[in-house]
This record gives C-alpha cells, structure tokens and sequence, in this order.
C-alpha cells in the first residue's frame, strides 16, 4: 500500500543529486558523522598518491574535492525519517564516481558502528562504480571490511535499507546494495555487478537496470522519486529496532476473521468446489482486512520472482506482523525462497508471522523442477520449523498437497469454511488408483479433506468464523 507524500516533503530526489542533497530529500534532520564523531579516530593522512603510488591520485582527489565540495566519496549521518531514527550514508557519486577506497571503508566501518551502537537501523543511498583502481587490492579488500559490518549488524537484529541510486554497480552493488535486507530502486537507475564500460558488448541493458533488476527477485521494489521518502519512513516505522531484543517471543499474530461463507461443505466435493469459486476471498481481500498498512519484499535474490506469493510486513494495533500468503496459484519455486526470506528476516527482527496458506499446490513443470522445486520448498518447511518467533497460519482456500503444508505452521493452522486441505487433489487421487470420473466425487469424500473433517484429524486448530457484527 502507498500513501500520498506530505505536502511539506523534501523536493525528491533525482538519480543524479549529490550526497547531502540526497540525504536531505529523505530525512527532516540530518547530523553529519564526521571521523571524529563516528566513533573512530581521526583518518591518517594518506601517503602521497595513495598505497601504490599511483601517479596522479592526489591531483585527482584534489580536483574532486574542489568539484564536490567533498573530502571523500561517502557522506554518513545520524537522522530522523518521520520521527524514526536511522544511520544514514549516501555516496558522492561526483567524488571519483563514488568509489570505494580505504578512507571510505573508514567512513562505512564507523557508519555501521554507531547503528549498533545506538540500535538502529542502516539507510544506504548508493551511487557508486566500484572499487577504487587507484588503491588496487587495498580498495577491493574494503567489500569484506563491509560485508564483516554488515554480518554484525545482521547478528544484532538491526534492519539494513538500501537505495539505489543511478548507477550502483561493483562491488558497492555486492555488498551495501545487494546484501541489504530491503531494496529499494529508483527509476530506470543502472544496477548490476557490471558496470556499463566491462560487460559483454551485446548485453541486454534491461537486465542491468532497477527493472530488470526488479524482475529477475533481485531488487524488492522500484519506487518512484517522489514516494521514496514516504516508503522509507513506512518501512522504518514497520522494522522499529529501537528496544532492546526481548528475552520472550513476541505474541503471535491473531487469526484473521473468516471473510466468505459461513457454513461448512456438506461433501468432499463441496468443499473443493467453495475452494476453486473464482469469487471467494483471496489473498488481497484478507490482507486489506487484516492491516491498516503494509510494505512488500519482492524475489527470491536468486533470480526469480513469483507474483502468486505475497511476502512483507504491516501494521495491525500499532505493532508490525510479518506475512507470507499464497494467492490461489501454483507456488513456483521463487515463490518458496520468498517466502522463506521473509520467515527469516521476521525471525531476525523478532515480529510474529501470518501465512495465507492458499495454492493447488507447488508447479510441478519442467521449468519449476529445473529451478530447484524441491530445494525451494525444503527451505521453506525448515524455515517454520526453525522459526522462534510464533507463526499463524490459515487456510483460505485449497490447500494441495505439500506445496500448501510448507507455508502452514505445524500445530498453528486454523481454516476457512471455504477451504479444504488435501494429500492429493481427488481428480489425481482417482486417477492413481484407476477410477472413472463417476468415482472423483467419492474419493473426495475418502481423503476427508473438508474443514471439520480436518478439525476431527487433530489437523487445524479450529475453523474461523466471521468477524462479529460492529467491530470491523
């Protein structure tokens, strides 16, 4: 969901502004970290053209320190978005095409620091080609001071946001932008591992950007200028790490109210048919009832994208609560590595889960099973089992087989009265066994597949019902 920006919001920010005007048009107070006051000693003085002595360096930094008004190619802050506080960086792409170099791993180290430090999360406005030349292997070497920030972070539950900016390539790409918890992409900005100047001459272009990006599951979202701020700060007020980690599990996320019929199938059959009517509640339906407000993730960082499976976090009686939920389709194998991501990202940032438990089953073409079908879904049945936050789960439509089980919390499924839950769909099970088409309406009734035949099996916990009149 997307709120209007505030009419009083920063101008937005262009691919193409600096650090601090980027800084600017995402937050309403921003404190400069300098090296002093970041937590770290103040940098030493270089020697003379760098570590290699690379003829010219000092003239070029110098020329880039006259142009940006910079002394280095990142810029780091303490701020407010909206009334949340988060360490924010953003890159001078002016400065030597925003490279990393090792005062700017400095820079990046304290930035990371005092997220932990204060318990905050990371904002990275990205805008960078690379690695610095100049520095050689001591500039490379600053990915795995970043990547090791990075791993602290992630261990102390802290939320990592990233923003790429036009263009993020290199290894600001491989590890500030890509090992990110959310990313977020601007417009038509160059992302890739690649800059424009080293891959292959015939190389799609679309691959290399936020959109292609955004459809190949590497990137979650592609967010207009002009709503960026507005998504960053609904995105902070949702991942809040300001408290310390609780020493309990959170509560767990209550039981969406039944939204279509009230009473129960009579047949097996019945049951399969409530479940497959094109016009019972889906997903959306549930999700715009249950939450006053939510984000998405998008993709499994693996190459993949599966649009019949929502993954993110909302707002419900002012605290966040993490959803996975099936939309009615078959659950590709991208579709599982999602939702197992978002499993994991709830279980780091301590929110309680919900999944929509709502599929025929897993896709089971050439394609899914090439994709790792069986790999995907492993992670996911791990992903709930191993969770120690707790996961609710609801059935609201077919649940087919074990693609259906791997989203449902074991001994925390509730259902629908217009779901039903099954080993196998009854057409295959008919089919298996070598039954006529008279007999599918039978073999329904066999597998006891409808709700309170589940409820009767120690299945689910209880079917829902509707919300009582007056307090929607």
């Amino acid at each position: 969901m997307h709120e209007q920006p505030p009419r009083d919001a920063a101008p937005p920010p262009s691919l193409r502004l600096t650090a601090r005007q980027a800084i600017a048009a995402v937050t309403d107070t921003a404190i400069e970290l300098t090296p002093g006051t970041a937590g770290t000693p103040p940098a030493q003085l270089p020697p003379p053209d760098g570590p290699l002595g690379w003829h010219g360096y000092d003239t070029a930094r110098q020329r880039a320190r006259d142009r940006t008004g910079e002394d280095e190619s990142v810029v780091t802050a303490l701020a407010t978005l909206g009334g949340a506080e988060a360490v924010v960086l953003a890159f001078e792409f002016g400065f030597l095409g925003g490279s990393l170099g090792e005062r700017t791993g400095d820079r990046l180290e304290a930035a990371y620091a005092k997220a932990r430090e204060r318990r905050l999360p990371l904002v990275s406005l990205i805008a960078t080609g690379g690695s610095r030349m100049q520095e050689g292997m001591r500039a490379l070497s600053q990915l795995q001071r970043v990547a090791r920030q990075s791993a602290l972070n992630r261990a102390a539950g802290l939320p990592q946001i990233a923003v790429v900016r036009d263009p993020t390539t290199g290894g600001g790409w491989a590890t500030l932008g890509a090992g990110a918890d959310v990313i977020l992409a601007l417009p038509k900005a160059q992302v890739g591992f690649a800059g424009s100047r080293v891959r292959p001459p015939d190389a799609d272009p679309h691959a290399y950007s936020a959109e292609g990006q955004f459809a190949a599951g590497q990137v979650d979202a592609v967010v207009p200028a002009g709503a960026l701020r507005t998504t960053l700060r609904r995105w902070l007020r949702l991942l809040n790490t300001a408290d310390p980690p609780p020493t309990a599990p959170p509560r767990p996320a209550p039981v969406p109210f039944a939204l279509g019929t009230t009473h129960l199938p009579e047949t097996g059959w019945d049951a399969v048919g409530r479940a497959r009517d094109a016009g019972r509640p889906r997903a959306e339906a549930y999700l715009q009832a249950y939450f006053d407000d939510w984000e998405e993730i998008s993709g499994d960082r693996c190459g993949g994208r599966d649009p019949g499976m929502r993954c993110g976090f909302g707002h419900r009686d002012g605290r966040t609560i993490a959803f996975a939920a099936q939309c009615g389709t078959a659950t590709r194998p991208a579709g599982f590595r999602t939702a197992t991501r978002l499993i994991r990202l709830a279980d780091r940032f301590g929110i309680p889960v919900l999944t929509l438990v709502d599929t025929p089953g897993a896709a089971n073409d050439a394609e899914a099973e090439r994709a790792g079908a069986g790999a995907a879904i492993a992670e996911t049945f791990a992903a709930l089992a191993a969770a120690h936050v707790p996961v609710t789960s609801l059935l609201i439509g077919e649940g087919g087989s074990g693609g259906a089980l791997a989203l449902a919390a074991p001994n925390h499924l509730w259902a629908t009265p217009d779901s039903y839950f099954s080993v196998i769909a009854p057409e295959m099970a008919a089919a298996i066994l070598k039954r006529g088409p008279d007999d599918i309406h039978h073999t329904a009734d066999q597998l006891h597949i409808r709700p309170q035949d589940l409820l009767e099996l120690g299945i689910i916990r209880n079917i829902t019902e509707p919300e009582p009149a007056g307090e929607g």
